[in-house]
């Protein structure tokens, strides 16, 4: 089984790891289930007290706490009161900033993914974060595991490079009211072309 990815590459600019992350391989296993994991094909990068639209902008609160710890770890919170985020934290401990997955290309464990999302069409199944989360049972039982390695069944391997003439960037997505420059700026990443990629 491959390792997954170390503190040290958590460890650096939010920036660098939301661009880094992409074609690495998000993995989740449960016991007594088939082994769940897929491509990174979209990311959203959140720095910490400069950055508007990040929960790190505010001081450390209940939800948001996981954000000022150890590189590596989850950070998975409730959004709109029914969809689960996924986010690994990044930079080092005390500065919050965290990586958003917002969309994976199924690899193994595609049948039980569409059991957990019934009655939708196989791009359906993670083409977005809210929708990957439900496919790979990813809840707040895993706020704050480290996924640097494979003891609480989250981690994201090392992948295929992707190429940066296949790399697209462009503004998050639903930052509400957030101000400028914080609402435009091209801190979200993806791989060109893939369907899985959120609309």
């Amino acid at each position: 089984m491959p390792e997954p990815l170390p503190r040290s590459f958590y460890d650096q600019s939010a920036l660098t790891v939301a661009r880094a992350l992409l074609g690495a391989i998000l993995v989740r296993a449960e016991p007594g289930q088939p082994r769940l994991s897929g491509i990174i094909v979209e990311t959203e990068a959140y720095t910490g007290l400069d950055d508007l639209a990040s929960h790190g902008r505010h001081k450390p609160t209940p939800r948001n706490k996981p954000m000022w710890g150890p590189p590596g770890h989850a950070y998975v919170y409730l959004s709109r009161g029914m969809h689960w985020m996924l986010n690994v934290v990044t930079e080092a401990e005390g500065a919050p900033a965290a990586i958003l997955i917002r969309a994976i290309r199924p690899v193994e464990g595609v049948e039980l993914m569409a059991e957990r999302r019934p009655g939708r069409t196989p791009r359906e199944l993670t083409s977005g974060p809210a929708r990957m989360t439900r496919a790979l049972n990813v809840t707040q039982a895993l706020n704050t595991v480290d996924m640097t390695t494979h003891e609480a069944g989250l981690w994201i391997e090392p992948g295929q490079p992707v190429l940066e003439e296949q790399v697209r960037t462009g503004p998050r997505v639903g930052l509400g009211k957030t101000p400028e420059p914080w609402f435009s700026i091209g801190w979200r990443w993806w791989v060109a072309g893939d369907e899985y990629v959120s609309r």
